[in-house]
């Protein structure tokens, strides 16, 4: 068995078609097939069942793929530590972001990083809170940009910042006129407010949520989104209140812009840069972690 077989393997899982995984792989199809036929036989089972357009996994193929994943992020991190203490100054560094946060804050970080770090390459990759977590516990990020709490027991973190959480209405709203009051909007005064939210499986809508609840209220939700700033639009346009963290609110970037309001509770949430406990952090993820820190704490805490 052979560790480009594994390579292999993985690229046919993820595509589900021999000819999409030959093209990302660059190799000929029949290449990739006459090494997939070599390790099935090696191993004595099949891998993949073959269909007329995808290609499923057996069991044994399942079972395959969740230890050969294993193997190749063990080493990549091997791979990460030799080159450390070889001193290599290049580096590669995975970076797994929500795209809501990150729009705000990667413009700052990336650039800085960049500068101090040219050598080193960057790969993003944005997705929901949920499927970051579990990309970074499989090995697919070495580093995500997340928010308290984690959900995935496998993973620590570093805090990199606490933001505090706005309330968002309607410029005509009657709470309003409270834009620069030093007390705030309590919570549970919002209770018979229609709540324009986030779509499910991303962060924000789950604090959202729990707050609404710890004010002892179930928030009615009249609209949804996967965007932030539709959410906000929205919430211009009159049709119902939001939450919204202050560092997204501070970028108003849209025509229709809501008033932001102070929460009497000062309610937050706290950024993170997660990893999967106990893996190697090579000095690239860690020269990334230290940036994020000193760029968020210039920008938003002088």
């Amino acid at each position: 068995m052979e560790l480009r077989q594994l390579q292999y393997t993985l690229q046919i899982a993820e595509e589900r078609n021999f000819s999409r995984a030959a093209d990302k792989l660059h190799i000929a199809q029949p290449s990739l097939s006459q090494q997939l036929s070599k390790l099935e036989q090696e191993l004595g089972v099949k891998l993949f069942q073959r269909n007329t357009s995808t290609v499923e996994l057996t069991h044994a193929g399942a079972s395959f793929i969740e230890h050969a994943r294993k193997i190749m992020d063990a080493v990549q991190q091997l791979r990460q530590e030799m080159d450390d203490i070889s001193q290599l100054r290049a580096g590669r560094v995975v970076i797994g972001s929500m795209p809501i946060t990150g729009s705000h804050l990667l413009p700052y970080v990336l650039p800085a990083f960049n500068a101090a770090y040219p050598d080193i390459q960057v790969t993003l990759l944005e997705d929901t809170s949920l499927n970051l977590e579990k990309l970074t516990a499989g090995g697919g990020t070495d580093l995500s940009l997340l928010s308290l709490p984690l959900q995935e027991p496998s993973l620590t973190y570093e805090p990199i910042g606490e933001e505090i959480i706005d309330l968002a209405v309607p410029p005509q709203h009657p709470l309003a006129a409270l834009e620069s009051s030093s007390d705030g909007v309590s919570l549970e005064q919002l209770k018979d407010e229609p709540f324009i939210v986030l779509k499910k499986g991303q962060g924000f809508r789950k604090l959202t949520m729990d707050l609404c609840r710890g004010a002892g209220f179930e928030p009615n939700v009249v609209f949804e989104s996967n965007n932030i700033e539709t959410v906000q639009s929205l919430v211009a346009a009159g049709m119902g209140i939001t939450l919204v963290p202050r560092f997204i609110a501070r970028a108003k970037r849209s025509e229709l812009i809501p008033v932001y309001i102070p929460l009497a509770s000062s309610p937050s949430r706290t950024l993170v840069i997660a990893y999967r406990r106990g893996r190697y952090l090579s000095k690239a993820a860690e020269a990334f972690i230290e940036t994020f820190k000193t760029t968020l704490a210039q920008r938003y805490n002088s």
